[in-house]
Formats: structure tokens, sequence, C-alpha cells
């Protein structure tokens, strides 16, 4: 036996094969998410502590990535960013269990014939296509190609070992042995990191002739556990929420395969009983081979067997479970203790692990941006109230928003850049230089406010005195840039409704009060009623509010070039 699982084609096909269609399903998942663009976000934002709404929710975001385990890590962002609770996560979570049964269903369609076909015209369409709309499909549609291109090489691999009576031995004490065939499903999926890949992989065994109906079974049992592991990984070193949500998927999973295990005859005798044909007949002849469309020794009613095993198993669990999301919940609370912490100075929404769906991660960038916007807007206005009564009790705040933005920016730039880097389409790498550029401009904001804190508090410390008129000038000044700046960043919260009217008008109002309030400083030099040095501080501190007004109306023709 080991020379026959030594043999090279065995080998080359099997890891050929599972290239293929691990390759296939990546295509296939970004083609979908360019497709779904901002729905995925507008799902998303459905969430309510209603649990089938959660589930349901779930179910759609799994359909549209094409991948649990996906879905799964984002989550475990989500809940470790503060953006779902964990009630809301854990029904989510029943959601994605079932969603992700539509690949299974999908891959037990005999369609290896029509594989290369699909890729070809996939390719074509994507390469060659000036509408991005129709080069997405094409994406799609080679995805699929090579799926069901890898699934066929994998089962032409497994010919050479169809003969041999040790194998056959083997996979069949596999299949007898439920706890071990359950142990080898979660292990191999944990080793692919795919749960897809292990059904497929079961699909092919089956099919082949080489794993009956009960092994089969019990294989796609074991994959339901290996698929929680991505995600418990991916909370390791997160928020103890987040830890949670993963640990709730692993409980979740767990208990409802040793519910399956405790009922295994009634569980097959169901999965029988709803879907067509023997699952264990095999084909014996040339003439039942044409037709059913298979080879000698195929069994042609096991794949679907197997996609309804998947199916049911997850819509039964969500049946189980979907009442009792909120002891499950606590049960993971009484399991890992503790409070989630938050840290001002650090990022709150962005989260490395939804990099790989592109409308999620930019859908928290936003919400981070939006973050700054405010920290910005609180910098400002503390520096506007500090130019006026040079409270010392203020200058602790504003420095330490600086230091917010300043973190910010940089973590936020380094996860747009990241995102850019991936795979994306035209309109959300548009949108990420966008966010850049207004990630840079509230970092300005915020170094200007810094400058003005710095040039009052010369004055208060050199005891430099501004006459009433210029104190009243600076409130007037701050107190109308403020306004602008405010106003500006309100924008960032209308999600694409942004009110831009009157914008520039109002800027070119301060950019005239500048040009003013210079010429009155001069003024007041000529008639000596104001010094040399007071004057260059409130010059300078003109200068600044003039600048911060100057970046908040970058900001608004970086949104105005999206809208």
């Amino acid at each position: 036996m080991l020379d026959l699982l030594f043999d090279h084609r065995l080998i080359f096909g099997l890891l050929g094969g599972l290239g293929l269609f691990l390759y296939g399903m990546r295509i296939l998942s970004t083609g979908l998410q360019k497709l779904s663009g901002t729905r995925l976000r507008v799902i998303l934002s459905a969430l309510t502590g209603n649990r089938i709404v959660g589930a349901l929710v779930g179910a759609l975001v799994t359909v549209a990535v094409q991948s649990s385990s996906a879905v799964s890590v984002m989550l475990v962002g989500l809940v470790n960013a503060g953006l779902v609770t964990l009630v809301q996560a854990i029904g989510v979570i029943i959601g994605v269990n079932v969603g992700t049964t539509l690949t299974a269903q999908l891959l037990a369609f005999p369609l290896t014939g029509l594989a290369l076909p699909a890729i070809g015209i996939g390719a074509l369409v994507s390469l060659v296509s000036r509408n991005r709309k129709y080069a997405y499909y094409g994406e799609v549609l080679l995805g699929l190609g090579l799926v069901f291109f890898g699934l066929g090489l994998m089962k032409q691999a497994f010919d050479p070992v169809k003969g041999s009576a040790e194998f056959v031995q083997f996979l069949t004490m596999v299949g007898d042995n439920r706890l071990l065939a359950v142990a080898v499903g979660a292990l191999v999926t944990i080793m692919l990191q795919s749960s897809t890949a292990t059904i497929g992989l079961t699909l092919v065994l089956a099919s082949s002739g080489l794993l009956d109906f009960q092994g089969s079974v019990a294989l796609i049992l074991g994959e339901n556990i290996g698929t929680t592991v991505t995600a418990n990984i991916a909370a390791i070193g997160a928020g103890v929420d987040a830890r949670r949500a993963a640990l709730s998927h692993l409980m979740f999973n767990l208990i409802g395969v040793v519910f399956m295990l405790m009922l295994f005859p009634f569980f097959t005798w169901l999965v029988d009983w709803v879907t067509p044909g023997n699952p264990d007949f095999v084909v014996a002849t040339a003439d039942q081979g044409a037709f059913y469309g298979a080879a000698l020794g195929d069994k042609p009613f096991i794949a679907r067997h197997v996609a309804n095993t998947h199916t049911l198993f997850n819509l039964l669990n969500a049946l189980i479970f979907l009442p009792l999301v909120g002891p499950l919940a606590r049960l993971t609370c009484l399991i890992l203790p503790g409070v989630q912490s938050r840290n001002d100075i650090q990022v709150r929404y962005i989260d490395h692990r939804v990099l790989e769906t592109p409308p999620i991660a930019l859908g928290q960038a936003r919400l981070e941006i939006k973050r700054m916007g405010q920290v910005a807007r609180e910098m400002l206005a503390e520096t506007v109230g500090y130019q006026q009564d040079l409270d010392e009790r203020r200058s602790d705040g504003i420095q330490r928003r600086e230091e917010i933005l300043d973190l910010l920016q940089h973590d936020i730039t380094d996860f747009l850049v990241r995102l850019s880097q991936r795979s994306v389409s035209q309109s959300t790498s548009s949108q990420i230089a966008i966010l850049l550029n207004v990630v840079n401009d509230l970092e300005r904001i915020g170094d200007h406010c810094v400058n003005l804190l710095m040039l009052h508090r010369r004055r208060l410390r050199e005891k430099i005195m501004f006459s009433d008129v210029a104190v009243e000038e600076l409130h007037t000044m701050g107190t109308k840039v403020r306004t602008f700046v405010n106003t500006v960043l309100e924008q960032l919260d209308r999600n694409g409704e942004a009110d831009f009217a009157g914008l520039a008008e109002i800027e070119q109002e301060i950019d005239d009060l500048e040009a003013t309030l210079r010429q009155n400083h001069i003024n007041r030099l000529n008639t000596g009623e104001c010094a040399v040095l007071p004057g260059l501080l409130f010059i300078e501190a003109v200068q600044s509010l003039e600048k911060i007004a100057d970046h908040a109306y970058k900001i608004v023709r970086s949104l105005q070039s999206h809208a």
C-alpha cells in the first residue's frame, strides 16, 4: 500500500488538483466580493439583537464571500473592534454555518466536463472585457472552472489506488470507526485551513467508490469541527469578547457533532431519506456507467448525499441553537471571564483579519477615520478655547489628542496600503486613495493645533499681551474656523449623502478674513497700537487657523471626487 500511496501520479495529481481547487475558490471569492461591492457592508449594517436576522446576515455574507473561515475571522475582527456584540456574533455564526453549505451543494453537481470551457470563457471575459462588471463575472466563472477542474484532477489521482485492497481496507477502517473519521476530518481541515477543500476531498473519495456513506458522514462532521479552528487562531491576542466569539463557534459545532454522533443511525437515515438514490450503489457495468455518466467503480449518488449531510447537520444545529444563543453566550463568558478593555491611544475599529474581505475592510477604515475626525474636532475646540483663556489645564488634552491622531494616521495608512495591495475593484481602489488623503489632512489639522498651542504657551510664558482688539479678532477667526471644520467633518458621518453646498464660499470667507486681520494688524503697527513681537505672534496664529481651514477644505474636495 505504501508504494501506491507514494505513487507520483497520486501525489502530483492530488497536490495539483488541490492547488487548482484552492486557487479557484480564492478567485471565485474575490470575484463575488467585487460584484457585491458595498452591499456586504449594507448587509452587515442590518445586524440587530434579533438572532434570526443575525443568522440570515451570516448566511448571506458567507454566500457572497464563499468562505466560512473568512467570515468567521472577519466576525472576530468586528467583535474585537466593538462593532458587533457577542450575542449578535453567535447569531451570525449560526448563519455562517448554514450559508457555507451552499458550496457543498454546488460541488456535488457533476460539472467536471464543463470545467475547461468555463476556464477558457472566464479567463477571456475577465482579461478582455472593458466593462468591470463583466470582468468580475469572468473571474467568478474562471474560479468555478478551476474548482471543478481541480476536483477532476483529484479524482483521477485516486485511480491508481482503486485496485489496492490495502488502501480500500484502510479507508473502510476509517469509515467504520466514527470517532477516527471525525478526527481525520477535523485534522485535514485544520491542515488545509479550508473546510471547502476537505468537503471536496470527501466528495472525490466517496464518488470514486473509495469511501462509503457512513464514513463520508463522519468525515463531514469532523470538518465542521476543524473549520472553527481558523477563527480561534485568529482570535489569539484579540480582546476577550473576540476570543469568546471564536470559542462559541467551536462549542456550537462541537456540541452539534457530539449530538449527531449519539443519533448517528437516525441522522444517516434522515440524509438518505431526503436524498434520491442509494449512496453506496456502485457502477458495475459499462452500460450503467453510460447511463449515470460515471466511470466503473464510481458511486453516482453519494456526492449529493455528502452535500445533504453537510446541509442537514448545519440546519438542524441552527434550529437547536437559535433559541439558546443567550445561554451559549453566558457559558463562553464563564469559560473566558474578564472585561473587554478599551484604550483610546490605539485603533478601535480596523482589524487586519478582515483585509481578505475588502468591502468590510473599507467600512472599518471609514469608521476609524470618523473617529479620527471626532478627535480632531475636539482638539480644535480645546485649542480655540486655550487661545482665548490661556488655561493650562487644556494643554494636556490637546497634546494627548495629538498623540492619538498621529497613531491613527500611521495605523490607518498602513491598513489602507495593505488593503490596496489586495485584489480590489477599481471603485475600492479609488476610495482607498480618497481616504488616505482625508487621513493626512486630519493629521495636519492636529499639527496646526499643536502649533497654536505652542504659540499661545509662549504668550503665557513670556507674558506677551495682545490688545483687546487682537483678542476679539482671534476669537472671531477661531470660532469661524471651528464651525467650518465641524461642518466639514459632519459629512464623514453621512455615508454617501454628504452636502457640500456653500462650503467653498465659507472657505473663501475665511481666506478673506485672514487677509483682513493681517492688514488690520499692519495698521495697528503703523499707529503704534501694537508692539512688534505680539504682532508677529498674532499673524502666525491667524495663519495657522487659516491653514486648518485649508486642510478641512481639502477633505471636502477629496470627498467630492467620489460623490
